[in-house]
């Protein structure tokens, strides 16, 4: 039973019903569900739950703790607003209260909260586990994917010192085009006739640069000037290419493959979109 008060500290009764419904349900098979039914046999429950426990709660309130409820099962907790919202291109989540987001290129610190650092790390087992992954004392690092294409990187203790911690690298689902960057003032038309030779002629080219410096927004509009009858291949499969699976005529023509040697031939294009290791030298090689 949670404790009544004037003031209702919605976190804390939302922290109450979600481990109510974990008693009463078995919320992994819920999670199978049509997305539909299952927010509408989620607001069934909590409501079922407040009346159960008796607590007054006004009709913001309530619906309040509701949506909560359903990032919490359906999503990923208290950063799913923040996922939701295509402005934001970086999530950092240094602990369960200092959460930091960037917004056209200011970093910004948000109100969000996790509850407690098992809260925190309920979520990145939740990340983690959508793509095969674990996340554990044994293995207290993960580089990851959300289905979107997002580069999620997560470290618990006993390697993060004070407690769990999580990034979230975001892509924009429309890409800048050539329009957009000569409006932005990022180059003239000039440099961009320089790279459309460049992919035209199909030199081999290298793009690098630090964190958050352009180098998937220029790959992305170097790929708008690809001929649309080619084929491509992304090496390996990260989702990078968001202007040709996004482009015209792509049917076909983009496939995502792993760094093996056999299955570089037979393509008018390769995008090598990360090198790490190994696969650089194997690349070369064909």
């Amino acid at each position: 039973m949670i404790n009544e008060s004037s003031a209702i500290d919605l976190t804390a009764l939302k922290g109450y019903v979600h481990s109510q419904l974990l008693n009463l349900l078995d919320l992994t098979a819920l999670e199978r569900l049509p997305q539909d039914r299952l927010r509408d046999e989620l607001s069934m429950l909590v409501k079922q739950v407040i009346r159960s426990e008796k607590i007054d709660l006004a009709p913001d309130q309530l619906k309040t703790l509701t949506t909560n409820i359903h990032n919490e099962v359906m999503g990923l907790g208290p950063i799913e607003p923040l996922l939701a919202d295509p402005e934001i291109s970086d999530i950092l989540v240094n602990g369960p209260s200092a959460i930091y987001i960037e917004r056209h290129g200011r970093l910004e610190k948000t109100e969000i909260r996790f509850s407690t650092n098992e809260h925190l790390t309920r979520i990145i087992e939740k990340i983690v586990s959508r793509v095969g992954r674990r996340i554990d004392e044994s293995s207290p690092m993960v580089d990851a994917r959300l289905p979107d294409g997002s580069r999620v990187n997560a470290i618990i203790p006993p390697l993060a010192l004070d407690g769990p911690i999580l990034s979230i690298r975001r892509f924009s689902i429309t890409p800048l085009g050539v329009e957009d960057l000569i409006d932005l003032g990022t180059l003239n038309r000039n440099i961009a006739s320089v790279i459309s030779a460049l992919v035209r002629l199909k030199t081999n080219v290298l793009i690098s640069g630090g964190t958050g410096s352009g180098k998937t927004t220029l790959l992305n509009m170097m790929s708008s000037f690809v001929p649309e009858d080619e084929r491509f291949m992304e090496i390996p499969p990260q989702q990078v290419l968001v202007a040709l699976n996004h482009g015209k005529n792509t049917s076909g023509r983009i496939i995502a493959g792993r760094a093996q040697t056999g299955c570089f031939w037979g393509w008018d294009r390769k995008f090598i979109t990360w090198l790490h290791g190994l696969v650089g030298v194997q690349v070369e090689a064909v």
